[in-house]
């Protein structure tokens, strides 16, 4: 919503004509691009050249220097004093008109603010330091905000008041929400009170921090700093314990607690194991742990390394991510070998996931439909929990945008087939929301990944599985291998019995009458979940011709033809399949206005070149396929040796009439050549791509690139790629356990 004085504030910005500083809008919205021009126009107040959004140590040592005091006695201009009204009324306190005017409204805001901030102790009276002038030009908030908790602002206020005078301690948010900057100052404030200069401390937990706090544990009776440090990384964490100076029983429990949800020794002290895990993602990384993870094929040797060091599972890959060189997959013989040694193995699938742009409502039915196959193909039992990667630093709004659309697909597709649980692979905001939102019943957290921002800030999540915590070698010799190291919490014991399916390459067979309601049910489900309906979903005004149910009759009519073409040219009848319902499932009204302009083309002699309907070629019949498409795609597979035919010319219009004449199939009563062309135009996609010819063990990736190309160019054949990737994924988990 639009704030007046917020607009005044843009208004005020607007009316410098300096290089350097831009035109904001004067939307009267606070954000990010107001509050930087606000810090480009105090460092050209400064007289600093270089302009620039970051409020860093240049613009702080200006400040210093000049005006480490700012009130009505010292503010230098009348403009230096709109910036601080202008900056004010941005965080929304009373700026007092924006005058120039360092006065009453003024002066009891910048008192406010530092009370908010827990810092008017520190610097008393009215006057604008050079830490809150950084604090004031930033989006923090200094009061409590929505899904903000009173104790954890308690401890941010603390923390302010306490350290802010310290050179390379800034004002932190007072919001009552945990954060990375709130993590990093609580690593200062302790290495602070162990006796570590400026510029010595950095917020970083390294050896001298985990020395000195070895040698700080709080228990019952303590009383002092350290326990009230103690306890504030017990509020950070939502251990349900007050911040407080006394180490009471009440403490105690809650430490206790804490101890046995991370699985740590309970000795309800504050000891260093304890200290580490509030602290950082990891914890203490050189704690034991029972579970571990590995992309090395684990073999007898290596099996007797884990279980001799204490390992009782291990997770494996049930897939390698297309187009890498690392072969992580989980290899023949490779599960009993594991289970004959004692060990317990939890499957994890992963093909990219390395970035948002992967994450979406088809990606994750397609990743959910192929870890089903691949887990019964590997043997694991029904109830086995797959865990699925989120392997990057999502920040909060890709998770709601991309990683929670992905992870309901794959949740609706785990639900209906009802096998395999679903799990989750990522840092701890990741996990939490995931779980949070029902869509994944146990989390293994990346917590190694002590940087991410996913996890500074971020309590380990409630249904956490596994922990990972390091990167080990242990064993020598044949026995030697790289794990990494993970806490397990009980939540989830992997499996050590399996029964294993061999991998078909045989063709498909006819899809029985008896399987195709189920089969009819996921694809409604699917499409309806990618925004096409049973009926309708087309452009407004199109009058699209088939329902779902429909298409798939039309579909399933021609079973044996589909069938057939399939066998011949060795590819899966889902590749098929595919751009035949999707392209049936889309027919229009208009797509027969154009069949009739072909036929206008070819057969008339005196047709209106203004018709824009007539025209030489047009997307005909099921496969909705192009005559020249079909010809280009024919004489590639007569080149290499695929096909036996005479080649055809694209830029003869006798060859174009002809071709499309048969694909027309004379208006869809004969589909048998329409049907057998997509096929060919598949294959010729796959060689287009670079992915050679579609074969019955072709890749996913190589599948979505041909269903990409089938559909031309541009982010509509992209995004149709994508979904009738999917949809190939629901049609092959009907057809892959009958061969």
């Amino acid at each position: 919503m639009a704030d007046e004085l917020v607009r005044r504030a843009q208004k005020f910005i607007n009316t410098y004509n300096v290089a350097g500083i831009p035109t904001v809008a004067e939307d009267g919205v606070t954000g990010w691009g107001t509050m930087y021009a606000l810090t480009r126009c105090l460092q050209h107040e400064l007289g600093l050249t270089a302009l620039s959004d970051n409020f860093g140590p240049g613009t702080l040592a200006a400040l210093e220097a000049g005006y480490p005091r700012l009130d009505a006695g010292t503010v230098p201009s009348a403009n230096f004093c709109r910036i601080i009204q202008s900056a004010l009324y941005c965080k929304g306190y009373d700026g007092g008109e924006i005058d120039g005017t360092y006065n009453e409204r003024v002066s009891a805001s910048v008192s406010r603010l530092k009370s908010d901030m827990g810092v008017a102790s520190s610097y008393p009276g009215d006057a604008v330091t050079p830490k809150v002038f950084k604090g004031l030009l930033n989006m923090d908030a200094y009061v409590r905000v929505d899904g903000g908790s009173t104790g954890i602002r308690d401890v941010q206020r603390l923390l302010n008041r306490r350290y802010v005078t310290r050179r390379d301690f800034f004002v932190i948010p007072c919001d009552g929400r945990h954060s990375r900057d709130v993590a990093k100052s609580m690593l200062l404030a302790i290495q602070y009170e162990l006796g570590m200069a400026d510029g010595v401390a950095t917020g970083v937990f390294g050896p001298g921090t985990q020395a000195g706090l070895k040698q700080r544990t709080v228990s019952t009776g303590s009383t002092g700093v350290w326990v009230e440090l103690f306890t504030a990384g017990m509020v950070l964490n939502h251990r349900g314990v007050p911040l407080t100076a006394s180490f009471t029983g009440a403490v105690q429990s809650a430490v206790s607690a804490f101890q046995q949800f991370t699985r740590l020794p309970v000795t309800g002290r504050g000891d260093y194991p304890t200290w580490a895990s509030l602290l950082v993602s990891t914890g203490d990384p050189n704690r034991a742990g029972t579970a571990s993870d590995c992309v090395t094929t684990i073999t007898p040797a290596r099996a007797r390394t884990l279980y001799d060091s204490g390992y009782r599972y291990v997770g494996r890959y049930l897939s390698n991510v297309p187009g890498f060189p690392l072969d992580k997959e989980i290899k023949p013989g490779e599960l009993a070998t594991i289970a004959a040694h004692g060990l317990r193995c939890f499957p994890i699938y992963q093909t990219y996931g390395a970035e948002a742009a992967y994450f979406r409502n088809s990606q994750g039915a397609v990743d959910a439909y192929a870890a089903i196959d691949r887990a019964a193909h590997y043997g694991f039992e029904p109830g086995t929990r797959i865990f699925f990667a989120v392997d990057f630093d999502a920040l909060d709004h890709e998770i709601t945008s991309s990683i929670l659309p992905h992870f309901r697909s794959i949740h609706r597709v785990l639900a209906a087939d009802g096998r395999y649980e679903a799990g989750i692979y990522g840092p701890r905001n990741v996990c939490s929301r995931v779980g949070g939102e029902g869509l994944t019943t146990a989390s293994f957290v990346s917590d190694m990944s002590t940087g991410f921002s996913g996890n500074l800030g971020y309590a380990l999540p409630g249904d956490w599985a596994y922990d990972q915590i390091a990167t080990i070698t242990i064993g020598s010799g044949e026995g030697a291998i790289e794990i990494d190291k993970n806490i397990a919490s009980g939540r989830d014991r992997g499996q050590n019995s399996f029964d294993p399916r061999p991998q078909s390459t045989a063709p498909d067979g006819r899809f029985g009458a008896s399987g195709r309601p189920a089969l009819l049910r996921d694809i409604q489900a699917y499409l309806e979940s990618e925004g096409l309906p049973e009926k309708g979903g087309g452009p407004e005004g199109a009058v699209q011709l088939f329902s779902t149910t429909e298409a798939f009759g039309l579909l399933m009519e021609h079973d044996g033809i589909i069938t057939d073409v399939a066998a011949q040219l060795r590819i899966r009848k889902a590749m098929l399949m595919c751009p035949l319902l999707w392209e049936i499932r889309k027919l229009q009204s208009l797509d027969l206005l154009f069949d009739h302009g072909v036929v206008t083309y070819h057969t008339t002699v005196d047709w209106d070149p203004t018709d824009q309907y007539v025209k030489r070629d047009s997307s005909t019949g099921l496969g909705q396929i192009f005559a020249v498409t079909a010809i280009d795609a024919r004489n590639h597979l007569i080149d290499q040796g695929r096909l036996d035919a005479s080649r055809l010319d694209p830029d003869d219009d006798r060859d174009v009439w002809d071709v499309w004449q048969k694909l027309n199939g004379d208006n869809y009563s004969d589909n048998t050549y329409n049907i057998r062309h997509v096929a060919y135009a598949l294959m010729h996609a796959g060689s287009m791509m670079g992915r050679g010819l579609p074969a019955l063990d072709y890749p996913d990736t190589s599948t979505r690139l041909c269903f990409q190309r089938y559909r031309g160019f541009g982010d509509v054949a992209q995004r149709d790629g994508h979904t009738q990737l999917g949809l190939y994924r629901v049609i092959e988990n009907h057809f892959a356990p009958l061969r």
